[in-house]
């Protein structure tokens, strides 16, 4: 027997129509790349995105067409994320850190219709065009008064684009499977890959993230999303926001502790997300000028692991919750948020701290479970730990346009995370699988050594990887970035383990670097390092 409810799709376009109609004069503020500040309303975003919308139809845009965005955290790529998708076409986000190469070869794959940019990139757009040949125009997000000179036939003047289109549109009653965004995988083992979201699972991700126990927005909030709208959709902070009529502020590219003090303060933020190197900074700027965070309440970090130094240093020193979390482009991104259960009220700060360097429990809609190379699940015990697995209706079953690689595994997603679970379902990631140590037949967590080295006072940023050894088969090398102004030497930055982790975990030697290599989205390029460290040797 079927249930009697109307069946109502789930689309993107829903979102801003409830935000519009329920909080149509909550602000959206964004700062540009000149520090200049914008300010309008989810009703004006409502009828640009109506205009851009109009101009994309009358451009020949159809549903299923892809459009692609270059651009930075502010209002019109906000616009972009609804007028492309309520249209039925996909709104496919661009990293523009990714290389060149990477970056004409995700456009060509992704079989972008049109590219918009934000001015500033158009450097890299003239580089791109003429290897781009199905790309019908490239739409500069200015005014007409700000377009960048350059040689394109079809470069465009967004403000031309959507100007005099009428600020309205009847958005189509879309299939809610049917796609709506499109971001690809950094691409550091091989070419990118295309993760294909649709618009029910944008819907649900968004409703479920934003629930008390994930990130608990709501329309008292102001949230300042510092995790970029170009990688996984800002972590679907511009739909869950939206979908709860909250004030969004947009910092633009400059993402300096300064330039986020100030937006912290001046808007009255209450939550904001980013990677940890965003925080790590953050706090060494608080300590060094004595700011603070205004009415900041809560910082969700995810992308990484994030060191416990760091959640000691925001909570009980600027009053600030920390939120880790975990997830990646195939899972929308959120996997888990790491919040605390009534259980643990008489915790002490040290012993809560323990649990929040844990990846957190999944969200409703996320499963998860750990198994072994035979594919046996383990126990969830908080000790055992294997490959870690993941499903439901957010997670991807397959790359697009790339129906010939093997996605899942017996229904479920591998991670290529190594990780435990325990009794309470916290999840804490012990190493990306080809990261882990083997070492004399025993595993050894990076990322555990690089969460204690960087809560040394004197150490901003570290890395651990595996290097070769003729009896251990691999042993430890830490690689580290010391803080402007501060010293250590390598025996005393060994000595900072003792006690701390068991004695043949500890490093075996230290280097000291000026910069650590990372992803386009801001992860440690391990693979990197090995390839450089490969024949650093190690002490017998």
């Amino acid at each position: 027997m079927r249930g009697l409810m109307m069946e109502t799709p789930l689309l993107v376009s829903s979102i801003i129509r409830h935000a519009t109609l329920n909080h149509g004069d909550t602000e959206i503020v964004s700062r540009d790349a000149s520090g200049a500040t914008h300010r309008y309303t989810y009703a004006d975003a409502y009828r640009r995105s109506s205009q851009l919308a109009n101009a994309l139809t009358r451009a020949g845009v159809r549903e299923g067409d892809t459009i692609a965005t270059m651009a930075w955290n502010d209002y019109r790529h906000f616009e972009a994320y609804y007028g492309i998708s309520g249209i039925g076409a996909v709104c496919h986000t661009i990293n523009p850190r990714l290389f060149h190469e990477q970056i004409a070869y995700i456009i060509n794959h992704a079989e972008d219709a049109y590219v918009l940019f934000d001015p500033g990139f158009i450097e890299m757009i003239e580089r791109h065009a003429s290897g781009c040949p199905i790309v019908k125009g490239w739409i500069a997000m200015c005014e007409r008064n700000e377009m960048p000179e350059s040689s394109l036939k079809n470069l465009i003047c967004y403000e031309d684009f959507i100007g005099g289109e009428p600020e309205h549109y009847d958005w189509p009653v879309l299939d809610e499977n049917s796609a709506c965004g499109l971001c690809y995988t950094s691409g550091t083992t091989g070419d990118p890959k295309g993760v294909l979201y649709s618009h029910r699972s944008t819907v649900l991700h968004a409703m479920t993230s934003a629930m008390p126990d994930a990130m608990n927005l709501s329309a008292r909030d102001t949230v300042m999303p510092v995790s970029s709208m170009f990688h996984v959709m800002a972590w679907g902070l511009p739909y869950s926001a939206t979908m709860v009529g909250a004030k969004l502020v947009l910092p633009g590219p400059n993402l300096d502790p300064e330039s986020l003090c100030q937006l912290f303060v001046e808007e009255a933020v209450t939550i904001t997300a980013g990677v940890p190197t965003i925080w790590l900074g953050l706090v060494a700027h608080l300590q060094k000028t004595g700011a603070r965070l205004g009415s900041l309440k809560r910082i969700l970090i995810g992308g990484a692991a994030c060191p416990k130094s760091l959640i000691a240093a925001l909570e009980d020193d600027y009053g600030v919750e920390v939120v880790h979390a975990w997830g990646m482009t195939e899972t929308s991104p959120i996997g888990t948020l790491n919040t605390m259960k009534a259980s643990h009220a008489g915790l002490t700060a040290a012993e809560r701290h323990e649990i929040q360097a844990k990846q957190g429990r999944g969200v409703f809609g996320v499963e998860m479970k750990i198994v072994d190379d035979a594919g046996v699940e383990l126990a969830r015990d908080g000790v055992a730990f294997g490959d870690l697995l993941v499903r439901g209706p957010w997670i991807c079953s397959a790359y697009h346009r790339l129906g010939h690689v093997e996605t899942l595994r017996d229904g479920w997603l591998p991670t290529g995370d190594v990780a435990t679970i325990d009794a309470d379902g916290y999840m804490q990631i012990t190493d990306r699988s080809k990261d882990v140590i083997k070492s004399g037949g025993e595993w050894i967590s990076s990322i555990a050594l690089e969460n204690l080295a960087v809560g040394h006072p004197a150490i901003r940023e570290a890395a651990v990887i595996g290097i070769p050894h003729p009896k251990w088969s691999e042993r430890p090398l830490l690689i580290v970035v010391v803080n402007q102004g501060e010293s250590v030497s390598r025996d005393e930055l060994l000595g900072f383990f003792d006690g701390k982790v068991t004695k043949w975990w500890k490093p075996d030697d230290v280097v000291f670097v000026d910069e650590l290599p990372h992803t386009a989205t801001g992860k440690l390029l391990k693979a990197k390092l090995r390839k450089d460290y490969e024949l650093f040797g190690s002490r017998a």
